[in-house]
C-alpha cells in the first residue's frame, strides 16, 4: 500500500468515481483493501474517507462508526431531511482549512456493505455530515464549495 492523501487541487478529486462491480467486493483482494484502507484513515486520523482522495476513482467510502469502522461501495444518498444543520468541517484533502456547511440534519443511505449485503440506513447529527461529505467526495465536490464561511485560517 503506498497511497497518500491528494490535497486541493489535486485534479483526481474532482472527478466523478465509478460504480463497483458487486461481484468485486466479496473477493480476498477487496477484503484486503477494505482492511487497509480503514487502517489507513485511521492513521491519518480521519472520520471518513472516500477512495478518490486516495487517487482511486471507485465509488467507495470508508466511514468511522460506533464501533468499527463502516466500508460501503456505491453509496447514495436516497432521503434527506428538510431541516438542516449547520456543521463545522475539515477535510484530510484540504489541510487546515475549516468551515461551516449546511447539511441534512438526517439522510438515509443505500449502499453495498464489504459483504456484498445491500444495505438501508439512516444517519443524523454528525454521523450524517461524514456520509453526506464523503458521498460529496465521490461526485467530485469538495465541502469548501458548499461552506459558508470559514472557521478557521
Amino acid at each position: 500500500m503506498s497511497w497518500k492523501i491528494l490535497t486541493n487541487p489535486d485534479p483526481t478529486l474532482r472527478k466523478p468515481t465509478e460504480l463497483v462491480d458487486v461481484a468485486e467486493i466479496t473477493t480476498p483482494e477487496f477484503q484486503q483493501f477494505a482492511d487497509e484502507y480503514a487502517a489507513f484513515m485511521i492513521a491519518h486520523d480521519g472520520v471518513g474517507l472516500a477512495a478518490n482522495q486516495i487517487g482511486i476513482l471507485k465509488r467507495i467510502i470508508a466511514v468511522q462508526e460506533k464501533h468499527r469502522i463502516g466500508i460501503y461501495a456505491n453509496p447514495e444518498i436516497i432521503k434527506a431531511s428538510v431541516a438542516t444543520i449547520e456543521s463545522d468541517e475539515g477535510c484530510l484533502s484540504v489541510p487546515g482549512v475549516y468551515g461551516i456547511v449546511d447539511r441534512a440534519k438526517k439522510v438515509r443511505v443505500r449502499a453495498i456493505d464489504r459483504h456484498g449485503r445491500r444495505v438501508e440506513f439512516d444517519a443524523s447529527g454528525y454521523q450524517g455530515t461524514i456520509y453526506q461529505h464523503e458521498i460529496d467526495h465521490l461526485n467530485g465536490i469538495l465541502f469548501i464549495d458548499k461552506m459558508k464561511r470559514k472557521t478557521s485560517p
